[in-house]
Formats: structure tokens, C-alpha cells, sequence
């Protein structure tokens, strides 16, 4: 069979000798009663050499024997049509000038006529068992595609299905929203509608996969589009930008699924790249936290502004050499510092910032897993509070510019462990910030999508897998971002910090996870609770159905940012904070106390954790009298209060 293969050429040439010669005499036979005579032997003979003579120079201009036999298909097959014909036209010709003696006009034209059929139904019969599934001995299924965009993009992706997939994609058509252009055909495929026709279209010809072949699309234009394919059923693959499709040169191999920031729809964000820089360059930063996921994204965004030194600092080894390979790969200049170390080591951060002076410090280093610190309490206190505490003890003993922690929505009127020591991490750089040179302040924001422990990587994960998508309660939302923007966003508010801020980050509106969870079992061209059930699993311990991003006591006001405010700095003392410090000192000495008593010292220090019971049941009665108000228009209210106060007040 190899052999064959190797030697497709020759087998396919032998073949179409055979069938011009056996054609000759079937021709003769029904034409000609005496056609098997001496005398017609050399007719035979001359006839049969000319056609074939001719066919092989005919098919070798026509390159018919390049082509691919099983993926060939009817357009391929007429150029084989007309090739047969100009054999036939020249046969004549030769027999009419050169009157050689050869069989008569009729057999000529009958042999061309069987000839044709004879190498199309072989070619025909090839492909077919080609394109038999060895494995099961039954045929792969062709998929019906339909594809968005008649651009450049959509023009690149169906020649190339043409010409190297044609056993594995049909091409439907191809929608576009230009009207010039509806009913014109693109490299042989027709633009049957725009995006309002494409339900009907998929329903109509059972189309199995969409491909979204528009590169530069304005983020709300591709959501309204996507959203649309959502409900066809069809699996849908899409371009990137068109950044991407440059980075990888094989356009079909930029398709990729959908992901789920590609239905949020939000607009990219613009900072100002040249305060970043003028902060950063030249200077040397400290990330601790490194090799997480927010801390990773943050070393590799301030490497593009020429610190003079990056420090990584991870407890986990693994984390930290990747995120050092990576940038050491791609800034083989830039000065790179990875160190393994806790927070909680007061004496190994104080070697650090003691060796390597830092101007800047972001600090992204926590444990964020709210069920796991929900049972492991005492070492979240460790960790996020006194790890936050060593941390901007030592950026005020050496001297550091400016202190940036990393902070969460979880931290407004938290319900859980987790939230509340972060913020008790916010309330440390406050009260620290009123006393020290060093300029503190901490930015809050949601779940950004990807993130370890972050619910889509879980769901993706889930479907592929045949289902059920689990989630804990179909009324809970969350704010998302994805982790490059939530980065460039703390970037910016960097700059801007002058000591004792709350930087919130515009999150957009919140999504609710059920929602989030049909999405993308739908964008899969799966049907929710027919191919992949939904199971509600119930809240989890310390977890509540939605999150805020800002506390009531803080008011909201504007940056020069259209996407960070900043609360108002809340009036906490240094001998406040000691002694909030000193009581969880106390309690974590004794490895033996009850969650519930860990949880009251902890309701103590920070007066806003509250039961998540409370909390949800608050929610609940809210969603139940349809009153409940985005966060988002909280934002708007509490700016627009402020603003007006301050007009006032002038």
C-alpha cells in the first residue's frame, strides 16, 4: 500500500492508458460489426497511441495529476471534462490532416465519452475509500460550515479548505453585512445573506460548524454577531485580531473555539503608556507573588517598560522558573531576580529588601481559594494579613517610592475568611500610609478570566469532558476581566497613587454564572440540559451570590482614567491598627480554636464581615422583588452625589 502511495503518479498515468485503450475497443464493438479485423489493427493502433499521446501532454499543462485524488471534487472533475474534450477535438484534427489511417469519427468521439466516465468513476471510487474511517469502517462525516466575513480573512480560509480539506469541511456559504455584496460569489463560494440570515441559514442546511473569519472587529459588533451563532446549535470557531493572524502565518491555523471574553463585548482598554514608563524605567521593581497568575502577567507587562531590575519573589518554585524562563527568553538584557520565599518570612523579606533596594513593590502574593481557606483559616491570616504586614514594614524600613497590594471584590463586606483578611490588607496599608514616606495604596477588582482556581477553565473543562457543569446556585454573578487588562489597569493606577487609596477598578456589569455556563455550551454547538446538564450544587461555605466593589462607608471619585476610581481613604490610626494586629497575633498562637472563634476575633478587626447567610438571603429578596441594582450604577450614583457635593461646596 505504501508503495502505491509513493508511486500515486505512475498508478494514476497506467490507469488512464488502460482506460483510453479498453474504451477504443468497446467503442469499436457497439459501433463497428467487423471491428476486430486484420485491417482495423493498425487503425487501432494509430488511433490509440494518438489519444494517448495527447492526453498525457493535455493533462500535464491542466497539472491534473498534482491534484490530490480524495479531496478532489466537481469543479475538479469538469476541468477533466473539458481536458477530454480538447483530446477529442485534437484527435480529429490529426486524423483529418494528417489522414493517417484510424478509426472512424463516431469511435473517436464514443471513446472520449467513455473514456471520461471510465477515469471520473475510478477517481470517484479512490476518494471514497479514502475516505473511509479505518478505525470503524465507516465514512467520516463531511461538516457543513458556514462562514462570517467575505474579507481577505474569509477569502484565505476557503481556498485553503478547497485545496487541502475538502473531505472534512463543505462550505455552505458565506454571510456578510455588506449589501454590495449579498449574492456574489468569493473564491467559488456564495454570500447568501447578513448576520440576520444566518439562524435560518444554519437551520436550513444543518450547518455543523461557523467559522468567524473577521480579524479587526470592534469588540461589541463581534459579541452581537457571536451571540446570534449562539443559537444555531453549530460549533463556532473564530479569528483572532488581527495581530494575531500576523503572528501566525497559517490563517486556518489562527481558528480557534470561542472564548468567553470574546462575548463580553467590552471595548479594549487605552492607558497612558508613558507615565507607566516614566514609573517604571530604570528603576528596580518587586513582584511578590510572581509566578501566580496576576503576579506573572504583572512581571511580564513591566518588562516592556525597561526596568533596571525585576524581582520575583514565590514560594512556588515551579511557578517562579516558568515566569523566569519566559521573560529571560524574550528580554535576554533585562536584569531578572527570581527568589524563592514566603511572605510570611519576615527575615528573608527583609534580605531582599535589604540586597536589592526596590523602588516599586507590587504586592500580588495571597492565598485567594475562598472553600480552602474557609478550612484552613488561620493560615490565610498568616499568609494574607501578616504576609500584606512584613511586606509594607519593609518597603517603609528601605525606603520604597510607592507600594501597590492587590486586592479583591471579595473584600467588600466580606462573608468569607479570604475576604476578610483582605481587607484587613487594605486596612494595613491605610493606617500605614498616614505614617510612612512610602507611598501605599491598593487596587480592587473581580475574577479575571483564566486564573487558577477561575470557574471557566473548570467549565471548559467539564463540557469537554460530557458534563454535568457544575455551579453552586443559578442567581450568583461575578464580575469578570480578563488578566492582561485587570494588569494594565493596576499599571495605571500605580501611577496615580499618592498614599492611602482604595483604587477601584470598572469591572463592567456583572455576569451571571448560569448565564456564563449556557454561553459557552452553546459556543461549544452543544444544547444546555440536552448534551450537557447543568447541576446546582449549592453555595459553598463563606461564598455569596454576588460581589461589590465597594463598601458603603467609601465614597467614589473620578481618575483620569475613565476605568479607575478611588475610594475615599478611611480615617485609620496606627494604634488602631496595632492593636487589631496584636488580637490576631494572640489568636493564631493557638492552633486549637473553632472556626467560630477564629471568625469572631476576625469580625472584630474588620467590622463588615458579615455571615454569607445573611448577605444571600438579603440577595434573594432583592432578585425576588426585581429591585436589585448593578453595581456599575452604584458607581454612577455615588460619583454623581460626590461630584454634586463638591459643586456645592464651591
Amino acid at each position: 500500500m505504501n508503495k502505491i502511495r509513493k508511486n500515486r503518479v505512475l498508478v494514476l498515468i497506467i490507469m488512464d492508458i488502460l482506460i483510453v485503450f479498453v474504451a477504443y475497443l468497446l467503442s469499436g464493438f457497439l459501433i463497428t460489426k467487423d471491428f476486430f479485423t486484420l485491417e482495423n489493427k493498425t487503425a487501432v493502433i494509430n488511433s490509440v497511441t494518438v489519444s494517448i499521446i495527447l492526453q498525457q501532454v493535455i493533462f500535464a499543462i491542466a497539472n491534473l495529476y498534482k491534484n490530490i485524488t480524495r479531496y478532489e471534487n466537481g469543479k475538479d472533475y469538469l476541468v477533466y471534462i473539458v481536458s477530454a474534450g480538447a483530446i477529442c477535438g485534437l484527435t480529429l484534427l490529426v486524423k483529418y490532416i494528417l489522414q493517417v489511417p484510424m478509426v472512424g469519427y463516431r469511435e473517436i468521439v464514443l471513446t472520449t465519452i467513455l473514456s471520461i466516465v471510465g477515469m471520473i468513476t475510478y477517481r470517484v471510487l479512490i476518494r471514497f475509500i479514502l475516505n473511509i474511517n479505518r478505525s470503524t469502517g465507516t465514512l467520516e462525516k463531511v461538516k457543513d460550515v458556514l462562514i462570517i466575513g467575505a474579507g481577505q480573512s474569509g477569502k484565505e480560509i476557503i481556498k485553503i479548505i478547497k485545496a487541502t480539506m475538502k473531505s472534512e469541511y463543505n462550505i455552505v456559504g458565506v454571510i456578510d453585512d455588506n449589501p454590495n455584496k449579498i449574492n456574489c460569489i468569493i473564491t467559488g463560494s456564495k454570500i447568501l445573506g447578513n448576520r440576520n440570515d444566518i439562524v435560518n441559514i444554519c437551520e436550513k442546511n444543518k450547518v455543523d460548524e461557523i467559522f468567524f473569519a473577521i480579524g479587526n472587529i470592534e469588540r461589541k459588533e463581534k459579541k452581537n454577531i457571536l451571540q446570534i451563532c449562539q443559537e444555531t446549535g453549530a460549533k463556532i470557531r473564530v479569528l483572532p485580531s488581527t495581530e494575531g493572524i500576523i503572528r501566525n502565518k497559517s490563517i486556518i491555523q489562527n481558528l480557534r473555539e470561542v472564548e468567553i471574553e470574546d462575548i463580553l463585548g467590552r471595548d479594549p482598554i487605552l492607558l497612558d503608556n508613558n507615565n507607566i514608563a516614566e514609573l517604571i524605567k530604570d528603576h528596580v521593581v518587586l513582584v511578590t507573588g510572581g509566578g501566580g497568575s496576576i503576579g506573572s502577567e504583572l512581571c511580564r507587562q513591566i518588562s516592556t517598560f525597561n526596568p533596571q531590575k525585576l524581582v520575583i519573589f514565590d514560594i512556588y518554585e515551579n511557578n517562579l522558573y516558568n515566569i523566569e524562563i519566559e521573560l529571560k527568553s524574550k528580554y535576554p538584557k533585562m536584569q531578572i531576580e527570581a527568589i524563592v520565599g514566603s511572605v510570611r518570612d519576615n527575615k528573608k523579606l527583609e534580605s531582599v529588601f535589604e540586597k536589592y533596594k526596590p523602588y516599586l513593590v507590587f504586592h500580588a502574593a495571597a492565598h485567594k481559594h475562598v472553600p480552602l481557606m474557609e478550612k484552613s483559616p488561620l493560615e490565610a491570616i498568616k499568609n494574607n494579613v501578616f504576609g500584606t504586614f512584613n511586606a509594607v514594614n519593609c518597603a517603609d524600613k528601605y525606603g520604597v517610592k510607592r507600594f501597590l497590594l492587590i486586592s479583591t471584590d471579595k473584600a467588600v463586606n466580606p462573608t468569607n475568611i479570604m475576604g476578610a483578611t483582605k481587607r484587613m490588607c487594605e486596612i494595613i496599608i491605610q493606617a500605614k500610609s498616614r505614617v510612612s514616606k512610602t507611598e501605599f495604596a491598593a487596587v480592587r477588582f473581580g475574577n479575571v478570566l483564566g486564573s487558577n482556581g477561575s470557574v471557566v477553565p473548570l467549565f471548559k473543562k467539564q463540557i469537554k469532558e460530557g458534563g454535568p457543569v457544575t455551579l453552586t446556585h443559578k442567581e450568583i454573578t461575578r464580575f469578570f476581566m480578563t488578566i492582561p487588562e485587570a494588569v494594565g489597569l493596576v499599571l495605571q493606577a500605580m501611577t496615580y497613587a499618592k498614599g492611602g487609596e482604595i483604587f477601584v477598578l470598572d469591572m463592567g456589569e456583572p455576569v451571571k454564572i448560569y448565564d456564563l455556563a449556557v454561553s459557552l455550551i452553546k459556543l461549544s454547538g452543544l444544547e444546555p440540559e440536552v448534551d450537557i446538564p447543568i447541576q446546582v450544587t449549592g453555595l459553598r461555605p463563606g461564598e455569596k451570590l454576588y460581589e461589590e466593589l465597594l463598601m458603603n462607608e467609601e465614597g467614589l471619585t473620578k481618575t483620569a482614567h475613565n476605568k479607575i476610581f478611588i475610594g475615599e481613604p478611611a480615617n485609620i490610626k496606627m494604634e488602631e491598627l496595632n492593636s487589631k494586629i496584636k488580637s490576631l497575633r494572640q489568636m493564631i498562637k493557638n492552633e486549637n480554636l473553632s472556626l467560630k472563634q477564629i471568625k469572631k476575633t476576625m469580625k472584630q478587626v474588620v467590622p463588615t464581615y458579615k455571615e454569607p447567610k445573611v448577605v444571600n438571603m438579603e440577595v434573594l429578596e432583592k432578585v425576588e422583588k426585581e429591585e436589585k441594582v448593578t453595581a456599575i450604577d452604584k458607581m454612577k450614583r455615588v460619583i454623581e452625589i460626590n461630584t454634586n457635593n463638591q459643586e456645592v461646596a464651591e
